[in-house]
């Protein structure tokens, strides 16, 4: 899933100032283990220091000239605007941070590797894992069948959930079922998977003689959020990281949103996961799966989801190329 969230100009023109830097947000001790400093610098303000120790058993899984390198380059898709909580520049205008990035640099430090984040836009950012610029892609990739066929591979981190975006105030509840959206007003932005989704519960419910009203935005998310404050909408269908971005934002000011449940990005048979992407076959999978399954058993991996409002994303543990979007739906 990727979203659609639009950062100020400052930012976006820093993102692009800082396409080929390299922040790492870690720093590295006297036994070899790193502090990674989660959420540093986002507008969340809850940052939280990770020490993660090298694991020698799962380093020992890495690629010799990996190794022999030391530092693990880890790809980022987020130019030219970015996409908060997922990687934006934080609020230092110059490191590129947020949950995605953040994640690769807990899995580099458990590989006793230095994380090189790069950026890069999201169609070059495959480009450059298919030709090994990148060792591993961190970026909010949805696990597809089309994806594997055109030769990548995959380790799942995070669920891949669509939410519902609602004024506090409101008592409603999406509860997994589609006819609970009969009579709403619910917006989705154009061209999305969600839109996609939302168009066919609709049809749907007029088959079953209702109705859901649905207001599609391009890329206008003020005139979403007005629409939520002012109730002329009473919810938003957006991928689940957005929301939990923007309920944490609104926390505090007049009007304050929530999220009313969540549904999966690949639809009601499969379960859609995110995950770490490598290119086939490069020896590097393993690995990963390995260090994100430390993470998840030790407490790491918890503390970050929680840094970032996306818990209810967790998964219990990194499967290699599970099952993914099926190529009708990729």
């Amino acid at each position: 899933m990727r979203t659609r969230t639009v950062l100020p100009v400052l930012a976006a023109v820093a993102l692009l100032a800082g396409a080929c830097g390299s922040a790492t947000e870690a720093t590295t001790n006297p036994d070899g283990s790193q502090n990674v400093t989660v959420a540093a610098n986002t507008a969340e303000g809850k940052p939280v220091q990770l020490t993660v120790p090298a694991v020698a058993e799962i380093r020992a899984k890495l690629p010799k000239d990996i190794l022999d390198r030391g530092k693990l380059v880890i790809g980022v898709g987020a130019l030219p605007a970015g996409a908060p909580p997922l990687s934006y520049v934080g609020t230092d205008q110059r490191t590129l941070t947020g949950s995605e990035p953040d994640l690769g640099r807990l899995v580099a430090a458990v590989l006793g590797l230095t994380p090189d984040v790069q950026n890069a836009s999201w169609q070059n950012l495959f480009v450059r894992l298919q030709s090994g610029q990148f060792d591993a892609g961190f970026s909010n990739i949805t696990v597809t069948e089309e994806r594997k066929q055109q030769g990548f591979d995959f380790a799942a981190y995070r669920e891949d959930n669509l939410g519902f975006e609602v004024n506090r105030t409101s008592t409603w509840q999406f509860g997994g079922n589609y006819e609970n959206l009969a009579g709403k007003a619910v917006a989705v932005d154009s061209g999305t998977n969600q839109e996609k989704i939302l168009l066919q519960w609709r049809d749907k419910l007029k088959a079953e003689g209702k109705k859901l009203d649905v207001r599609t935005f391009s890329g206008d998310k003020n005139g979403i959020y007005l629409g939520l404050a002012s109730h002329r909408i009473d919810a938003y269908f957006a991928p689940n990281p957005g929301i939990a971005y923007h309920v944490s934002q609104t926390a505090k000011t007049p009007n304050p949103t929530r999220n009313a449940g969540d549904y999966s990005g690949a639809g009601a048979g499969l379960q859609g996961l995110i995950a770490a992407t490598t290119k086939k076959g490069n020896g590097l999978i393993a690995a990963l799966g390995s260090a994100i399954d430390y993470l998840i058993q030790h407490g790491q991996y918890a503390k970050w989801l929680a840094a970032y409002g996306l818990d209810s994303e967790a998964v219990k543990k990194a499967e290699i190329n599970p099952p993914g979007l099926p190529l009708s739906n990729s």
